[in-house]
């Protein structure tokens, strides 16, 4: 159930980054790292706060890690492999993580195919979220958590738990966007934040009364984590304050848009 009539943000909002964060192993306490390096910081949470989280450091500790030399290719990965020039491997893991494949091309000028696909969660995305960066070894690839939302409300419990706080958790990753260049980050996971918000009713600067504005809360969030959430930086924690906000029993896959309303299907 999504929030109502809520505003999306205060005068002043600040984002901070959560440094000394280390490289997160399979079976590492996510919640309690976040929280000494919060000590160690001297940063403080208040109610209301909430913490972005890049799914790669959730997904690590999750052990959602694929070393590519166990994979097995299908036919039909090898198939796609030769067309799109992929490895086979990583293409295997694709089609395992997929419900569909949306689209596969190669375009004269690309060295490798590119494979838009339907995770088995709804989200359509490139490679379904099979990712090589940020990996510590070659021949690995992350995937997204079995559940992002599901994780997302166990780190939510154990911080608030630490913290004595009530806080929000948005998981991120990052997303193309159709017609548009360039990436951004996007919700994949949601504890107590509302993925979206309805503003019918409600009036514009000039008095004019809403009628289907529903601006995306979480996925706004989540790209303005992207300023300071560098591949590079490792930095995959940030915590937001001043985001005026109410508790919300919503799910990332709330923003995934329905098929019956995909009118390029």
């Amino acid at each position: 159930m999504d929030t109502q009539n809520t505003s999306r943000s205060s005068t002043d909002v600040v984002m901070q980054t959560v440094d000394g964060i280390p490289d997160i192993q399979p079976g590492d306490n996510l919640p309690e790292i976040i929280l000494a390096a919060l000590d160690t910081n001297r940063q403080s949470l208040d109610d209301g706060d909430i913490l972005v989280i890049a799914h790669k450091v959730v997904s690590k500790a999750e052990g959602q890690i694929v070393d590519l030399n166990t994979v097995e290719p299908s036919p039909e990965a090898l198939r796609l492999a030769n067309e799109l020039a992929k490895d086979p491997r990583k293409v295997e893991v694709v089609l395992s993580e997929s419900s569909r494949l949306v689209r596969t091309s190669k375009r004269p000028e690309q060295t490798e195919g590119t494979i838009i696909a339907e995770h088995r969660l709804g989200f359509i995305c490139a490679n379904a979220a099979v990712d090589e960066s940020n990996v510590d070894a070659a021949g690995k690839v992350i995937l997204l958590p079995k559940d992002p939302d599901q994780s997302a409300r166990n780190i939510c419990q154990a911080l608030e738990q630490g913290s004595g706080k009530q806080l929000g958790v948005i998981i991120t990753d990052t997303f193309g966007r159709p017609w548009r260049m360039g990436l951004v980050n996007v919700a994949v996971g949601l504890a107590n934040v509302p993925s979206k918000i309805d503003m019918a009713g409600e009036r514009d600067a000039y008095g004019r009364v809403l009628s289907v504005t529903v601006p995306a809360l979480a996925d706004e969030i989540a790209a303005a984590s992207g300023l300071l959430m560098s591949k590079e930086g490792k930095k995959p924690v940030l915590i937001f304050k001043g985001i005026d906000w109410q508790k919300s029993e919503s799910s990332a896959r709330d923003l995934v848009r329905p098929q019956q309303e995909d009118l390029f299907r």
